[in-house]
């Protein structure tokens, strides 16, 4: 009887411990499963997400795209000693770290003290928007600042003060640009870039065409907001400085750009076209549907347009639109991309394009690559007429015009390499054996 009862005690404790063990093992499945099941919902909800929405505006707010590469290297240096070999401030500072879980929590910046009324005041969080790229010469993340420019007192009584200059007709909207710019006074400086390049400055001799423009048009520049000026250009103090005079706003730094490129041998046109002066009823808030009309036009015209530059001010101060380099002060520049076109990522490929070779020559030129919705701003910007149309923001509203000038002219001698590197790539595209057509023929 003692052995049976000990075998009989034995067998329930071993069944004891396979119940046990079963119960362990139905809840480690459990979770398993469970796990599995919520990854692969996971997964599915952001593919679906990025089908519905290929914007990151609203899923990820810039999250990513505000951490500079520096946080990251940053983070891996805890683990890894040797990573922690550059001197200087660390990212992980108090400050720096209070301040960015402070905006991420609360989406409020407080080195912006606008942002704290922003959700609470209608239209003040409408110009927000979203950084996509990083840049060295912005290292607060300062989004671009644009205001709306009123029309003067003058236009409003139905003068306009560019009536007593010579205008040209309407009907010429899009002027091509002239040879090259007559040098100036006071504009021979030069630098060079952070690399040793050479800054795109002119000689004290008439700079000649390095290449005979071509006659096939292949650059648009225009200005969807033409009256954008700049204070030392019209040798006055504003906040909000405007002007009809093409010498005297953003029309001059397209001017400096469309004669860079037809130097370069890339066939560029130029609009000057001034909405607030051809437009009747003029509207400021359809500027953007004025200057899509422009662009329409310079397309039925020319077949082989497909590089589209809208060109923008800024309206921040100097010491924020301004940078040095060896001496040399640059208007540094903002890329705007418009999220509501569906197709905005080969907007800003391009966008990036000239951005990753501004950092790589000339760091601290670009102030990052920003995506807007229709709740930032117009949010399409007429890009979805070309993969290449983008919006460049060149300057501040104190900056002068030889800032300006070596800015421009860096841009269009990027564009004008990106041009001629496409090229190349699609000659080399159509070379190749099999190909449905072939460089040179006839089909």
């Amino acid at each position: 009887m003692k052995r049976t009862g000990f075998q009989l005690w034995n067998i329930g404790k071993w069944r004891a411990k396979m119940m046990h063990m079963l119960s362990m093992g139905r809840t480690f499945l459990l979770l398993v499963l469970g796990s599995l099941v919520f990854f692969v919902t996971l997964g599915l909800g952001g593919m679906a997400e990025h089908r519905l929405n290929s914007s990151p505006v609203s899923s990820m707010k810039g999250f990513a795209a505000s951490l500079s590469s520096k946080f990251f290297i940053d983070m891996l240096g805890m683990e890894l000693p040797h990573m922690q070999k550059e001197k200087g401030e660390s990212t992980f500072s108090g400050e720096k770290m209070t301040s960015f879980v402070f905006q991420m929590l609360t989406s409020v910046n407080p080195r912006d003290p606008k942002s704290l009324m922003a959700k609470e005041m209608p239209g003040m969080g409408t110009t927000d928007p979203v950084l996509i790229r990083t840049a060295a010469g912005n290292q607060n993340l300062d989004p671009p600042e644009d205001y709306h420019l009123p029309l003067e007192p003058e236009e409003k009584n139905g003068h306009n003060p560019a009536a007593d200059q010579p205008q040209e007709s309407n009907k010429a909207s899009v002027k091509e640009p002239e040879p090259g710019p007559k040098k100036e006074p006071g504009n021979q400086e030069s630098g060079k870039s952070r690399n040793g390049k050479s800054a795109p400055e002119e000689s004290g001799k008439p700079e000649k065409p390095a290449v005979k423009p071509t006659s096939r048009k292949v650059v648009m520049i225009y200005h969807s907001h033409p009256r954008e000026a700049y204070n030392p250009l019209l040798g006055k103090t504003s906040n909000n400085p405007s002007s009809a005079s093409p010498s005297k706003n953003v029309m001059l730094v397209g001017k400096y750009m469309a004669n860079k490129l037809e130097k370069l041998g890339v066939g560029t046109i130029h609009s000057e076209k001034d909405y607030a002066t051809a437009v009747d009823d003029y509207n400021y808030n359809f500027s953007y549907k004025y200057s899509r009309q422009t662009i329409k036009a310079a397309l039925s015209q020319h077949n082989g347009l497909d590089y589209l530059i809208d060109i923008h001010r800024d309206s921040q101060k100097h010491a924020k639109t301004t940078t040095v380099i060896n001496g040399a002060s640059y208007a540094q520049v903002f890329f705007i991309i418009g999220h509501e076109n569906k197709n905005w990522r080969k907007n800003e490929a391009f966008a990036n394009a000239i951005h990753a070779e501004l950092e790589k020559s000339y760091p601290g030129i670009s102030r990052g690559i920003w995506g807007k919705t229709s709740s930032q701003g117009n949010g399409e910007y007429n890009q979805s007429l070309s993969g290449n149309s983008i919006l460049i923001e060149v300057g501040g509203i104190d900056s002068t015009n030889e800032e300006l000038k070596r800015t421009a002219e860096l841009l269009g001698q990027i564009i004008g390499d990106l041009y001629y590197k496409d090229q190349k790539a699609e000659k080399a595209n159509t070379d190749k054996p099999g190909s449905a057509v072939k460089a040179g023929s006839n089909s």
